[in-house]
């Protein structure tokens, strides 16, 4: 029997889709993604689920949509009933490691009581994961004692470290110590391994390392898309929020767009280090590698920066996958509507053990062999939601009648021609993308509005929570749908 591969799954946080040298873009370099491309799979119409970080990585590890897994804000706790890619690994025979977070908080009922620290933070470790360098995105004391260690005068607090990031030679970047870290690693591997990369970069503070921060020239930016003059109650709420709102001047967001092109770099420059670690090694024909986002970035597009509300900047991200093994598509370009939902089923069917149930996504093994189901999905899907505020106690809003938040989110269908933004309290927008593929003129004819409202209500009854929905306790014992396979008995870890 052939040996499962090495699993690498790499997230390069706040990646947009289109910062990608093999898609096009006019003059970002990021010739190791590229070759990874070359040598696999480029999916050109990828998408998160969810913004911010908390609920985008939610749906990637888990599988799930975010009405289904409902992690709504960075810090609401993955239900502990849930699967995750970690633990499946397990289950294929794999310690999966941590190289860096995965930003996901505990649920309370895993809590040792009302003081355990686990409570106090949102960057806990997504269960399953075993051993490697796990760090909170927020506290990045190992990476900061290395500096300490080399001689940097840095700062203890991890966000004025990254700040300081352009004064610093580019190889001790936060993104160089994750890598090194790594590298180190897979050197004392003798089975199949199972390792995720997670790294912060490109993810803000706007601040590219070492030479990578003069790497653009902020004349040459492009202007972004402005917003339209008359925005809707959403997009003017967060263009009214400092954190989310482009800077005004065009000089000082040419910068931020600048240092933003110089960390998606410097993140590349990284995994050619780990592609030539694993070529050393003789590890890179027997690595399955999928490398994506867990979110994009607005990068004052419609006068936002960060990730937040509807626009497809903040959910189109990259995906770029390898699989070392016969059969696959080598420089191939899928343009089918593909989905971090996809990740988990994909990687179980890599590690060789069944896609769990509870998935919405469906595994990209046949488009990695270059075959397209015809039942493949005809559209992307993405959610938002913006309780987090109230719940907090930092949004001032009326508390509604029936005291639900569920008002407060957006559920987002971008087809081939159009998007159409189902809110929660009812309303909605479409937007004509064949015409204007900025997001910027709206559809205004109903007839053509109802197709896509219809799809969109056609998706959640779909995909709504199916726990325990597939089985049937009967005269004469329990059906199940999907049947399990047989010999699953034996299997069960």
């Amino acid at each position: 029997m052939t040996a499962p591969p090495n699993i690498l799954l790499i997230t390069l946080d706040q990646f947009r889709g289109d910062c990608l040298g093999a898609a096009g873009h006019p003059f970002v370099k990021t010739p190791h993604l590229d070759r990874l491309a070359r040598e696999g799979a480029r999916f050109a119409r990828h998408y998160s689920q969810a913004a911010p970080c908390g609920p985008g990585r939610a749906s990637l590890y888990t599988g799930l949509y975010q009405m289904n897994h409902r992690v709504v804000a960075n810090g609401t706790p993955l239900d502990r009933r849930f699967d995750n890619i970690a633990l499946a690994a397990q289950r294929a025979g794999y310690i999966p490691a941590l190289f860096g977070y995965t930003d996901q908080a505990i649920d309370p009922r895993e809590a040792s009581g009302p003081d355990d620290p686990r409570l106090s933070t949102y960057e806990e470790i997504l269960p399953g994961f075993q051993g490697g360098l796990p760090l909170a995105s927020g506290d990045l004391a190992p990476w900061i004692a290395w500096l300490q260690d080399l001689g940097h005068d840095a700062p203890s607090d991890s966000f004025a470290a990254l700040v300081t990031e352009p004064e610093r030679p580019a190889e001790h970047s936060l993104s160089a110590f994750l890598a090194r870290a790594l590298i180190d690693w897979t050197r004392t591997q003798d089975g199949p391994w199972f390792a995720h990369l997670s790294q912060l970069r490109p993810h803000p503070p706007y601040a590219a390392a070492g030479r990578f921060a003069a790497m653009y020239a902020p004349s040459d930016m492009p202007d972004p898309i402005a917003p339209v003059a008359e925005p809707g109650r959403l997009h003017r709420a967060l263009l009214g929020n400092p954190a989310l709102t482009a800077p005004a001047d065009r000089d000082a967001m040419a910068h931020v767009a600048a240092q933003y092109l110089g960390m998606v770099s410097e993140a590349d420059h990284q995994l050619g280090r780990v592609w030539a670690a694993l070529e050393d090694s003789g590890q890179w024909d027997r690595t399955f590698i999928l490398v994506t986002a867990d979110h994009g970035e607005q990068l004052g597009d419609h006068g936002l920066i960060q990730k937040a509300g509807f626009f497809e900047q903040s959910y189109h991200i990259p995906c770029v996958a390898r699989d070392p093994r016969p059969g696959a598509v080598r420089g191939a370009v899928i343009e089918a509507f593909t989905e971090n939902v996809d990740v988990f089923p994909t990687l179980a069917e890599a590690m060789g053990i069944n896609a769990p149930a509870q998935c919405d996504g469906a595994p990209l093994t046949p488009l990695l062999r270059g075959e397209t189901p015809p039942w493949w999905r005809q559209a992307a899907h993405w959610e938002f939601d913006w309780r987090g505020g109230a719940i907090s106690g930092q949004g001032a809003l009326p508390e509604p009648w029936d005291r639900r938040l569920e008002r407060r989110n957006l559920a987002v269908l971008r087809g081939e021609a159009a998007a159409y933004v189902q809110f929660g309290d009812g309303t909605a927008l479409a937007f004509d993308l064949a015409a204007d593929p900025t997001w910027r003129t709206e559809l205004a004819d109903p007839a053509t509005i109802l197709p896509l409202a219809q799809a969109l209500l056609a998706w959640r009854a779909q995909h709504a929570d199916r726990t325990l929905t597939g089985m049937l306790t009967e005269a004469g014992g329990v059906g199940r749908w999907p049947p399990l396979p047989a010999g699953w008995r034996d299997r069960r870890p």
